[in-house]
């Protein structure tokens, strides 16, 4: 095994967009695990929005990333070392860990890898980990889909959001999704199955939802909040659902901003809306690996990968998240071969 230990250091917190030197890359020895810790060589690194929320120190469901400490996120790899019963060295794991080659991080934090017949391990980690439950309970338990219904999805072309999109459509709902850029709005209709797509960079959202829904938006899974979210709040139905799944457009400003013009329609209209974080249901995630496992292995549920080579090319990976550059799940090769 290798001796030197690359990772990501938060360095300062970021003020607006992700800047050159928040983070720094820094190689130290690999850690020896205390009790109850595991050393993890990491094979994927996950890119998430709510790194950006780690990154901050603004109210948030986890304590924030110490200045000093190695970047959070969530990895998927193999023990090398362990401190721990819970875990012999060789076991393929994913969970909670930290932007380096090697991640030391209580056993607690990390759960076998499942052995899904059919399924590499990337698909398991990038898709099913956290992805798909996103989407899953998201839209079963907030957005309780019915027959008929017209489902919206704003970051539609993203991870969560097709998967949203493509359950709300095996459901029976009609589903518009919003996305930025015409290749995007293409896969949303060609590889997504959406019945409409519209492109926020290029056509007005509320004069094409008054086009392509007439008879108004029963669900709306928000992935994005800000503007859209207002424009969506003036065409729910009565007793529309809004699953709050992410607000992407406001994290760089750390949250910030006027509450949505339109708040009052959450009454006048007898809105559900209802924020989540997915952490909420991991009793419940054997669930959702069932039923997108089997929705993927039958032919119905697609997904794409967009993948970075080198744990070195993470920073700007995660950049190019909150630009809309990437083209599906964005996930970081750290171990090799590339």
């Amino acid at each position: 095994m290798a001796t030197q230990n690359r990772q990501w250091i938060l360095a300062r917190r970021p003020a607006g967009e992700i800047k050159d030197g928040d983070l720094v890359f820094r190689t130290d020895p690999i850690p020896d695990p205390a009790k109850g810790e595991v050393v993890v060589k990491t094979e994927w690194l996950s890119l998430d929005p709510t790194n950006r929320i780690w990154m901050s120190d603004i109210p948030q469901y986890m304590p924030p990333v110490a200045l000093g400490a190695p970047m959070r996120g969530l990895i998927c790899g193999t023990v090398v070392k362990s401190a721990s019963d819970s875990f012999v060295e060789g076991a393929a794991v994913m969970g909670l860990g930290t932007w380096s080659d090697y991640a030391c991080v209580p056993a607690a934090m990390v759960s076998p890898v499942p052995d899904i017949k059919g399924l590499p391990r990337k698909d398991v980690f990038g898709q099913l980990y956290l992805v798909g439950p996103t989407a899953y309970f998201g839209l079963i338990d907030i957005g309780a889909p019915k027959i008929g219904e017209t489902l919206v999805v704003s970051g539609a072309a993203g991870a969560v959001g097709s998967i949203a999109g493509q359950l709300g459509k095996a459901l029976g709902c009609k589903t518009v999704g919003i996305a930025g850029g015409k290749e995007k709005c293409a896969a949303l209709i060609r590889d997504f199955g959406f019945d409409h797509a519209i492109d926020y960079k290029n056509e007005t959202i509320e004069q094409r939802l008054r086009e392509i829904c007439p008879e108004g938006i029963d669900i709306f899974f928000d992935n994005v909040g800000g503007e859209i979210l207002n424009t969506l709040l003036a065409q729910m139905n009565l007793f529309g659902r809004i699953v709050q799944c992410g607000m992407i457009s406001v994290y760089d400003s750390e949250g910030a901003g006027a509450a949505p013009s339109n708040y009052p329609l959450i009454l006048m209209q007898r809105l559900k809306v209802q924020g989540f974080i997915v952490l909420d249901y991991a009793a419940r995630y054997p669930e959702a690996f069932r039923a997108l496992a089997k929705l993927r292995l039958e032919g119905k549920m697609n997904w794409h990968f967009h993948d970075i080579a080198g744990l070195e090319n993470a920073d700007n990976a995660l950049r190019m998240l909150f630009k809309g550059q990437n083209a599906g799940k964005l996930i970081v090769k750290v171990a090799g071969p590339f």
